[in-house]
């Protein structure tokens, strides 16, 4: 399975189980196993290591211990529907993943804006100190 122009997955890393599907739909729903859950063993595949660790860390509990990504996706009512839209999810997740998070540059505030901060906040003061009744010492 392409993600990329550079990045492809093996397809024997993937299997797909159908299911009963929940939620509204009558007796179709009853009869008819058109929700699918799909697993990717992200241990076994020949991702880069970078871009495995981003992605147990965006699939958060969808992963298992052994490595595996679960994917359940029941929004159609038909099975072919279920099984593209669980592909495309795999393809978009691996695809943020492959994105190198953009570094945080620390920022400081500068040095006139620190002034004017505190310039702001001495003639704050002194308004309201002039607010008060003077004291009889």
């Amino acid at each position: 399975m392409r993600i990329t122009d550079d990045l492809s997955i093996d397809e024997s890393l993937i299997t797909e189980r159908f299911v009963r599907s929940s939620g509204p739909g009558g007796q179709h729903v009853n009869k008819t196993e058109s929700a699918v859950q799909l697993r990717f063993d992200v241990s076994a595949s020949d991702l880069p290591a970078a871009i495995k660790q981003r992605l147990v860390r965006l699939a958060g509990t969808r992963m298992t211990q052994d490595g595996v990504l679960i994917l359940h996706v029941e929004d159609h009512r038909s099975q072919e529907r279920n099984r593209a839209e669980a592909r495309t999810r795999l393809k978009r997740l691996i695809e943020q993943a492959s994105r190198k998070p953009k570094p945080r540059i620390k920022s400081r505030p500068s040095l006139s804006s620190i002034k004017r901060q505190k310039d702001k906040k001495a003639k704050k003061s002194q308004t309201k100190a002039m607010r008060q009744k003077p004291r009889m010492d």
